[in-house]
């Protein structure tokens, strides 16, 4: 197999939320494969900080600092950047976020935020993207960052998992719209990631030495519950999207591939004092 196949040189890519977590991962994950990237990003900071480590490895960056949550805000930045670059090839929609709380305590602003950021956000940037990747004849990737919460109940997280349901379906139902254009549409599906976010840093530019550390117990708790005993990591899900927006993936369309160390695939089962995997509670003699 030749090594051009995983080669994105000439490729530009576009991705929502790239200032942090996967979605910087995505970023620079496509610009070390030769892909010149464009990112939209909340906190400025992060977007700069982004654009310089595209710029590092020789590729050429665009930095929009934006609200993912504006439609106008999207849908200008997509177009923004296919006329700076010329060109787009790969949209990786990526921007998602989510707070724990029972939906019967949430408020009408609560899911509209919810929905707004995990799914009107994908919906507008794909619309903008659509377009000019039909028109250029070339067609072109589309990467959707989804959830495996998508799949399998989620008490506390109703409406982000709903939303994410929903990305399910549209990756799929668009892989076959689109198929004719030669425009592939898929999705990573996640689990617990280490990311800012999740190492509780909002703001500023992208610091692990501010990052909350989990305590032993909650490492524990990772490693029975995780079949490859540990949390993921955010250059795991870059790799399988520069997979994805390859040569290597030119056959692979409307698919949704868990990058989660196999959690999806043990249903609920996890690692017990022996090291034997059960279905808690533990059954008892």
């Amino acid at each position: 197999m030749d090594a051009s196949v995983i080669d994105l040189s000439g490729k530009v890519v576009f991705v929502t939320g790239g200032g942090g977590g996967i979605g910087r991962a995505i970023a620079l994950s496509m610009a070390d494969m030769g892909a010149d990237v464009a990112i939209l990003e909340l906190v400025p900071e992060r977007c700069d900080q982004v654009a310089e480590l595209i710029e590092a490895r020789g590729r050429k960056a665009l930095c929009i600092a934006g609200n993912a949550m504006d439609v106008d805000v999207v849908q200008d930045a997509v177009a923004k950047a296919a006329r700076h670059f010329g060109r787009l090839d790969v949209l990786a929609n990526n921007v998602g976020g989510v707070s724990r709380r029972p939906f019967a305590d949430l408020t009408e602003k609560n899911w509209r935020r919810h929905i707004d950021l995990n799914l009107v956000s994908n919906l507008a940037a794909t619309q903008a993207a659509l377009p000019i990747m039909i028109e250029s004849g070339r067609g072109g990737s589309i990467i959707n960052v989804t959830s495996i919460e998508a799949s399998r109940a989620a008490p506390g997280f109703a409406v982000y998992a709903a939303c994410k349901a929903g990305i399910n379906n549209l990756t799929r139902t668009l892989a076959v719209e689109l198929a004719h254009h030669g425009i592939r549409v898929n999705a990573i599906a996640p689990d617990y990631t280490v990311t800012p976010g999740t190492r509780g840093q909002f703001t500023g530019p992208v610091d692990p030495q501010l990052w909350h550390r989990p305590s032993p117990a909650q490492e524990e708790a990772i490693r029975r519950r995780i079949p490859l005993g540990r949390a993921g990591v955010d250059e795991e899900c870059g790799r399988v999207a520069v997979f994805l927006a390859s040569k290597l993936a030119s056959y692979v369309t409307g698919t949704i591939i868990p990058v989660d160390g196999g959690t999806w695939a043990s249903g609920g089962w996890v690692r017990n004092s022996d090291e034997n995997w059960v279905l808690p509670p533990e059954p008892t003699d």
